[in-house]
């Protein structure tokens, strides 16, 4: 009976030392940085049009070796203007959130709090996730001068929703990608840890910038709800080449490959411990 009663005690105490392992286990951190794109409107340069991005990231170091990550960031990618393909004449730009879940493998054994490891290591990580896009194009009227940014997804610009087209339909706006690349972290105190890190997404779309296929011409973009602002924004020739139309079929984009974005970043993250441990003070209180 005594140990029945002494049972609910000895959990009562293990909880907060299993919350304290967690906590010293863990960091939360920040990251800043830029994104970019490589498509059908940039592949030329890996680097071209940097945006700035941001983001949160949770770490779990389940020992010196091998970590759990989580987090989230937001940036803008762009290609074009100018197109690289200059009769071509398209450009666009796009908002990234993205949440992935991802491994990350230190090289060497890195101290997360303790001074007996290595206090800074190189890294590579590879994981899981998801992200929602938008693309847009800038278009300024003719006759009133004013500049518009237009979403492309609704319009249709490659035939998408037509019938002369059945087996195009709208690509959706979120989409899976796989986050590898490699990283350096920085051991600069007992409760904080610097990263910088060059970060690939593979993804499973080929209409990040909203090219991927051929023309169709504007008699079948007034199928797809897009009208006169769909054709426009389809085929941009006619800017840079008065008179100039691409005659249905011809190539737009290359759909044998598809888009990738990348996030170049530095990260400042705290122990959870020293964030959060006042809170599990708080709960034994109570």
């Amino acid at each position: 009976m005594r140990r029945l009663l002494l049972l609910p005690i000895l959990l009562v105490l293990v909880q907060p030392l299993r919350a304290q392992n967690f906590l010293d286990r863990s960091e939360v951190g920040i990251t800043v940085g830029g994104m970019n794109y490589l498509g059908d409107l940039n592949n030329q340069s890996m680097f071209g049009k940097v945006n700035p991005a941001a983001g949160l990231i949770a770490r779990y170091n389940f020992d010196t070796r091998w970590l759990l990550a989580f987090g989230a960031s937001y940036g803008r990618v762009e290609g074009g203007n100018p197109d690289y393909i200059a009769r071509r004449n398209l450009s666009f730009r796009s908002s990234i959130m993205e949440g992935f879940v991802r491994a990350e493998f230190n090289f060497f054994p890195y101290g997360i709090r303790s001074a007996a490891y290595k206090r800074s290591t190189p890294y590579i990580f590879c994981g899981f996730g998801a992200f929602k896009f938008n693309p847009m194009a800038q278009y300024t009227q003719p006759s009133s001068g004013q500049t518009d940014w237009y979403a492309l997804q609704p319009l249709g610009t490659e035939g998408q929703g037509s019938r002369a087209y059945p087996n195009r339909v709208k690509y959706q706006l979120i989409e899976v990608s796989m986050p590898f690349g490699i990283g350096y972290r920085w051991r600069l105190a007992a409760n904080m840890h610097l990263t910088v890190e060059y970060g690939w997404r593979k993804t499973w779309t080929d209409y990040l910038d909203d090219v991927s296929t051929t023309y169709v011409g504007a008699q079948v973009l007034n199928e797809t709800g897009g009208g006169s602002m769909a054709a426009v924004l389809a085929d941009r020739s006619g800017e840079v080449d008065p008179g100039y139309v691409n005659a249905p079929g011809i190539k737009r984009g290359d759909d044998s490959l598809n888009d990738w974005y990348s996030y170049f970043n530095v990260s400042l993250s705290f122990s959870a411990e020293m964030l959060f441990g006042w809170m599990r003070g708080k709960v034994c209180e109570k």
